[in-house]
Parts: structure tokens; sequence; C-alpha cells
């Protein structure tokens, strides 16, 4: 619950206390989490581009082995990165772009012909595929997030270059279980090596704890990296035997899945949106400042990654950011400035708890509704229910921050603020809490 003081003075807390030690660092006095150095993602960009640059450049040299059908994968890896979906978590995925490139890393024969193809060439082929499917989000201005398509030519790349030796030398050109095994072995290996990668730099991006990001990456793509990975071996296998209409066969499969995971990503895009529009309620009907909502939502969540929270509490802790205001629509007058730090304590218990209750009334928000209801209570509590939820304490801190700085409170103003809310930790704000803002308001 939000608003801005319009001096420059920072009014006295509830209680008093000693700080405990800490850093304040995220996203008012800097900028935005997503968009502060990233040197890994740089890293990893600049290393893939500049490979699938030389494998280019070496092909277009040497000359295309097998040249229809690289054309043949490179349209279907162009075509999958076309119909590339986001999923939950803004994660960029292209299911069939990246199977595409998986077979044709395996492919050992097509339809008991040999293929000649190097490491070099599925490089080569899967990067132009890539850039190709590309180009009309681009030139429509949906421009995609280079270090999700790095990861995807970097897969490709890694199996080729563990694959394609090994056709050579154990001359490897038809289907067999110790063919299959060993394309399992190497899919697995890579998926493992891909979610780290895919951890290290959400840990980097959102500045939470990597053990976290590793945790939450592999419960989010276990789902599509197992279906991406099975249809990559069924297709090089099949190919082997049916030429190019097993690439064409056991594509459909994953089609019908990605229909399937775009529409989950839409159903929760929309619910975020609806979430989001409803939080402005209370600033189009001037309770709060305008922006107080989404500053409180932004700085809340840069909190939680500072402290550890996995993807799904921060999910809801954004839910409960968003509107953790909405009980001020009961309010006959508004409160000055919107300020409901500025508020009585049972003012304040009030507008929680009327907020939880029109929360609830969806049947499906019961944890962002309790959230909600105690984010006014002291540290310790208020009666028998013990210490309020984690995300409670955040939003209250968040909250009271924002209510005192606003959006164009200077740097003077904010240390003002935090020394203020350190004062407190003894009885109404949780001291690890303070120390993670600190944390981010620094960065």
């Amino acid at each position: 619950m939000t608003q801005k003081q319009p001096d420059s003075s920072v009014p006295a807390g509830p209680g008093s206390g000693g700080p405990e030690g800490g850093a304040l660092s995220h996203q008012r006095s800097g900028e935005p989490l997503w968009r502060t150095p990233r040197p890994l993602r740089a890293l990893l960009v600049g290393g893939v581009g500049a490979a699938a640059l030389a494998a280019l450049v070496f092909t277009a040299a040497t000359g295309f082995a097998d040249p229809f059908v690289a054309l043949a994968f490179c349209l279907v890896i162009a075509g999958g990165e076309l119909a590339r979906i986001t999923l939950p978590g803004h994660r960029e995925s292209a299911p069939i772009a990246l199977a595409g490139a998986i077979a044709y890393a395996f492919l050992p024969s097509l339809g008991g012909e040999p293929v000649q193809h190097t490491v070099w060439q599925v490089t080569a082929v899967v990067a132009l595929g890539v850039a190709l499917g590309e180009l009309p989000h681009v030139a429509v201005g949906r421009s995609p997030r280079l270090e999700d398509v790095a990861r995807r030519v970097l897969t490709a790349l890694l199996l080729a270059a563990a694959f394609r030796p090994l056709v050579e030398s154990l001359s490897l050109t038809g289907p067999s279980v110790v063919v299959a095994l060993l394309m399992t072995a190497l899919v697995a290996v890579a998926w493992v090596l891909d979610v780290a990668v895919s951890a290290v730099l959400r840990a980097e991006r959102l500045r939470t704890r990597l053990r976290v990001a590793m945790r939450d990456e592999t419960l989010a793509q276990v789902a599509t990296g197992g279906a991406i990975a099975s249809s990559g071996v069924l297709i090089a296998l099949a190919c082997t035997v049916t030429g190019l209409v097993g690439l064409l066969v056991f594509t459909a499969p994953l089609l019908v899945s990605q229909v399937a995971f775009r529409r989950h990503s839409e159903v929760r895009r929309t619910y975020l949106e609806t979430v989001r529009a409803l939080s402005r309620v209370t600033e189009v009907g001037g309770y709060v400042e305008n922006g107080h909502s989404r500053r409180v939502s932004q700085l809340s969540h840069g909190i939680a990654c500072e402290l550890g929270l996995a993807e799904a509490e921060l999910l809801e802790l954004e839910y409960a950011a968003l509107m953790h205001d909405i009980g001020q629509l009961s309010l006959r007058e508004p409160i000055a400035g919107g300020a409901t730090v500025l508020a009585s304590p049972r003012e304040q218990r009030r507008i929680a708890e009327l907020g939880s209750a029109i929360i609830r009334e969806t049947g499906v928000l019961d944890n962002v509704a309790e959230m909600v209801r105690r984010q006014c209570e002291p540290l310790a509590g208020d009666g028998d229910e013990g210490v309020p939820p984690l995300g409670s304490r955040i939003i209250k801190v968040a909250n009271a921050f924002d209510d005192l700085v606003g959006e164009n409170g200077d740097a003077e103003r904010r240390a003002a603020v935090v020394e203020r809310l350190r004062m407190d930790t003894a009885s109404e704000y949780d001291p690890r809490v303070v120390d993670a803002l600190a944390s981010v308001l620094a960065r």
C-alpha cells in the first residue's frame, strides 16, 4: 500500500531498533535488474556467434555436403524458429527448431545412404536456419532473447562435436540399439548442460542464488526438454530408414505439443495481465499514486530474488504486491497521498483484510490473499498466528519504502528512508528484508 511524501522529511517510525547489517541493492537507485551488466550472457552470445560465423565461412568455402538434406533441415529449423513460443518465466523456446537441430547433428544416414556433413556444417546449417526464422520477428520488432538463441545453437554444436566423429570412426550408418542408446545419453548430457547454462544466466539476470535458479530451470524445462530431446532422437533414427519423410512425420507430434505449451503460456499471461489491470483500479480512483503498485511489485521482486525465493513464490508475490492496496477501495475518502504506512495500525489492518477478502473471491489465490491480509502485521505477528509469511514482510518493506520515497526520490532521501526502516527492524520490519532492499537499491 503506497504513496509518496511531498516534503523531504522522513516521519518517525512506529518502533525503534538496531539495524542488522546488510545490503540494499536492487532497483530504485540503479538500472532495472534486466538492464544491469551481464558479462556471462555477453560471453555466451559472443562465443556462440563467433563459432557460428566461423562455421558459415568455412562451410561456404569448402562446400556443403548433401546440400539437399542440409536445405531440408535448415528450412525445418527456420520454420520452428519462426513459430517459437514464450513460456512462463519469460523463457523463449523453439521446440521444432531445436528438435530439427538435434536430429541433423545426430543423423548418421538418410534412407540407408551415409551422410557426410561435419560439425562445421551442422553448426552452419543450424545457425543459418535460426537466423532465417528470426528475421520476420526482428522485422516486426519482436527481437529474440539472444541468450536463448545462442543456447539452441550451442546445443546443436556440442551434440555434433560429440557424435559426428563417432559416425566416421565407428561407421554408424543405420538404426540400432547402440546408436539409440548413444544418442539418448548424449542428448541427456546436453540437456543437463543447457539447464546449467540457463540457470547461470537466470541467476545473473535476476541476481538470485544459483541453487534456486538451477531448481527453477530444471522444473521449468523438464517437460519441454523431454519432448524436444526424444523428438530429435526419433527424427534422426527415422530418417535413416525413411529418408526425409521421417523429418515430416515425427515433427507433427511436436507441433501438437507446442500448441498446447503455447495455450498454457497465453492463459498464464492473460491471468497476469488481468491482475495488473485490476491493480490499477486504485490508481485510477485516486487512492494511490500512479505507478505505486508497479513499483512495489518490482521492488518486491528484486528483494525476493535477493533472498532466494523460488519462481512459483515469485509469481505469487508479484500478484500480492500488485494487489496489496486493493482494500483501499472500501475507504470513503482516500488516505492523504495514498500512503498507508502513515495510517493508523487499525486502519492498515482493515484495508489489508478487505483487500484479502476481495482476492479470496477468485477462489484460486488463497496464498496471495493471505500475504495481503498479513502485510501490515508487526514483525512478530498478531495473536497466535506467529510471524507473517515472508511475502507479507517483503511487501510491507517495499510498500513503506515507496510510500515514503515515491517515484522521484533522490539518493539522499532514499538513504534516509532506508535508515528509518532499519530503526524499526526490532518491531516492525524484517531486518533480512531491509538488508535485501539495501542490496537492491545499491545496484
